[in-house]
């Protein structure tokens, strides 16, 4: 699955319904407010990524176990190299258990540069997605979210269509309602969560990306 044209262009819609703009007929249409529409969306659904990343999306959330980069020796400090997995946009969770109950604290290991460095032989993490399948899978959204994304774009895209300030003021407040909002209808989602174990239950061995979904 991946973004389909129907919802791409309901969301187009959607943020010209808030500008007050008429609304478009096709994602073809040769009108000035689609090219901009086009432009703040980007090429590869840059718009989608962003929104993505303000929050840890059920819809969106993917769970797999991965393996350390033997070809990267790092030269002090934690002693394994753990690559992010090419659509990784937000973590949820980084453990050292498959059931997501030892989670790892920022003593046990560092971010840097692409990489989560750690003295694990193996992680399991739970991320935010841009796979097709995750993320950028339309057919998953929930309405809130939508609100939150058209919402978004709409306010990119206010001073070019409307040329007004004040119509981004406003938006730029409905814009931050829609996240509170978006987040709150997806947490209704989760099950009852409970603090992790302690540090001494660690180690589990297993191999790399092998995620329970695609």
């Amino acid at each position: 699955m991946a973004i389909t044209s129907d919802d791409k262009l309901k969301i187009y819609n959607g943020a010209l319904r808030r500008l007050g703009s008429r609304q478009l007929l096709s994602l073809t249409e040769n009108r000035h407010p689609r090219r901009v529409l086009d432009q703040a969306w980007g090429s590869a659904d840059d718009a989608v990524k962003a929104a993505l990343e303000k929050g840890e999306w059920n819809f969106a959330i993917r769970s797999v176990e991965i393996e350390y980069s033997p070809s990267i020796e790092p030269s002090f400090g934690h002693n394994r190299a753990y690559p992010k997995p090419d659509d990784f946009r937000r973590l949820a969770a980084l453990c050292s258990d498959g059931y997501f109950q030892n989670s790892l604290t920022d003593e046990e290991y560092t971010d840097e540069a692409g990489y989560w460095f750690c003295s694990q032989d193996v992680l399991f993490i739970r991320y935010v997605s841009d796979h097709n399948d995750f993320g950028l899978n339309s057919a998953g959204w929930t309405e809130a979210f939508r609100d939150y994304l058209e919402t978004a774009i709409a306010w990119e895209i206010c001073e070019t269509i409307t040329n007004s300030t004040s119509k981004r003021d406003r938006l730029d407040r409905d814009m931050r309602m829609a996240l509170t909002s978006a987040k709150s209808v997806d947490s209704m989602n989760d099950g009852v969560k409970f603090l992790p174990s302690g540090s001494w239950s660690r180690s589990r061995v297993g191999g790399f990306g092998s995620g329970r979904r695609g």
